[in-house]
């Protein structure tokens, strides 16, 4: 059953049964009134003429009682105290004549109900005591229910017509407002069956700030999210594809010329060297995917503790100065000595910056400077490092940090990038809470800011 379906029956029959008990409470309150108003109507009737006959009992009074109740639906029967008929208002069947005979007397001048079930008998039946000068007696009112019987039919009659085509329309209602309620349902259920399929080109229409409307707006991003996730996975498997051909190109060319017999050994060993380097760039491909693979899947773990900033980056001076001495580019680390303490994974903290050392020192020019300058704030420890290198064009700044993007494709062999290092760095960075940021010249160099927080959960 569909959902549309399903929200029609289901308010239908909540919303019929709340009628229902309305139409029934209301019907049986208007019987109710009805019958109470005629029994009243009756009794204060009865109630009136026994004050008129016993202000002036003579026969014109009599008489114009009787009249009087000639011209309605109910009939006055006026007895003596022995209940024998003085007179009546018209004729005085065998029934009315029982009841007359079986009545109980109520107790002057009080006055009471001798029959008031319309249902099951022929009339509503009021005795009313009176006491004249000349006369004491009783005064009977009649009041057939037939045609009250009748109106009552009536009335159900029209309670049934009303509930009928209360349903009626109640179906008919809810059918379209689930319609209405459930066509984005309907919408978003063939959307996601079409990113179930692999088909990520959908559209969903705006459907309102309420829940459904936030439910296809995430449906909506989903789609959007997967359809640029497939072509990054595309990008991406088409970037790791050519940047393993081409070692594995030299690999396998220079293996099977090395192979040879009649070249020299010298030349040999220069061939060799050149699959050492090359396999090397392969296996250094191999481990940063690895690294962002275990990013992507929060499998590796930060273990942080207190960290001394001076001796860190003292160590870490020591280790990579010797690859900038031989390309004759300056390193400089200022403010190094510095008793600043992080909270923070110091492995994780070499491994960030040596990738940032190495991706400087791969885009600087000979005879430039490097530049380390450690400062902090009121949260952060902020490391910046600047180079005099190639520069990074403004407009290419925000995709640095995705992965296999490099600003100079054509000369992705010269700098010997694979474009995986500042992704490492971004997802090491964010795992400490910190944050990253990079201004750069074309031609004159570029900065980039760490700021790493220095407490504990501090962000």
């Amino acid at each position: 059953m569909k959902i549309s379906t399903k929200l029609t029956v289901y308010f239908t029959i909540a919303v019929f049964i709340l009628v229902v008990f309305i139409l029934v409470f209301l019907h049986e309150s208007i019987v109710n009134s009805r019958i109470d108003e005629e029994i009243n109507s009756i009794q204060s009737r009865g109630e009136s003429h026994r004050d008129i006959l016993e202000d002036n009992y003579t026969q014109q009074t009599l008489q114009h009682i009787a009249l009087m109740e000639s011209r309605t639906s109910a009939i006055v029967v006026v007895t003596d105290k022995q209940k024998n008929i003085i007179i009546a208002s018209d004729k005085v069947s065998a029934e009315m004549e029982g009841v007359i005979e079986k009545a109980v007397v109520a107790s002057y001048p009080n006055s009471n109900m001798l029959k008031k079930d319309y249902r099951n008998d022929d009339y509503i039946v009021s005795m009313s005591s009176f006491r004249a000068s000349s006369q004491e007696g009783y005064i009977f009112m009649f009041k057939p229910t037939g045609p009250l019987r009748k109106l009552i039919k009536e009335l159900n009659s029209h309670f049934l017509i009303a509930g009928w085509l209360s349903l009626v329309l109640m179906i008919i209602i809810h059918f379209i407002l689930s319609k209405i309620l459930t066509r984005p349902l309907i919408k978003m259920k063939a959307a996601t069956e079409s990113i179930n399929r692999g088909d990520y080109d959908v559209m969903l229409p705006q459907a309102g700030n309420d829940e459904i409307g936030q439910l296809s707006q995430a449906i909506q991003k989903l789609s959007d999210d997967l359809k640029s996730i497939k072509a990054e996975r595309a990008e991406f498997l088409a970037s790791i594809s050519h940047e393993l051909r081409t070692p594995l190109t030299y690999v396998q060319g220079y293996t099977t010329i090395a192979k040879r017999i009649e070249i020299g050994e010298q030349e040999r060993k220069e061939y060799l060297h050149i699959i050492e380097e090359e396999t090397g760039t392969i296996v250094q491909l191999v481990e940063n995917l690895f690294e962002l693979a275990k990013l992507d899947e929060n499998t590796f773990t930060i273990y942080k503790e207190t960290v001394e900033i001076g001796p860190l980056l003292n160590r870490l001076y020591t280790k990579v100065k010797p690859a900038f001495v031989n390309q004759n580019i300056q390193l400089h680390f200022v403010d190094c000595t510095t008793n600043m303490v992080i909270y923070a994974d110091p492995i994780r903290l070499e491994q960030i910056f040596l990738n940032l050392l190495d991706n400087a020192k791969k885009y600087s020019k000979k005879d430039t400077m490097v530049t380390l300058t450690v400062t902090s704030d009121s949260k952060n420890a902020i490391f910046s490092l600047e180079d005099e290198g190639i520069g990074i064009p403004e407009d290419e700044i925000p995709n640095i940090f995705t992965r296999l993007y490099r600003v100079e494709k054509s000369r992705s062999r010269e700098h010997g990038g694979s474009g995986l290092g500042l992704s490492i760095v971004k997802e090491l960075v964010e795992a400490h809470r910190g944050d990253i940021q990079v201004k750069s010249t074309i031609g004159k160099g570029t900065i980039i800011q760490l700021y790493i927080p220095i407490k504990e959960g501090s962000k």
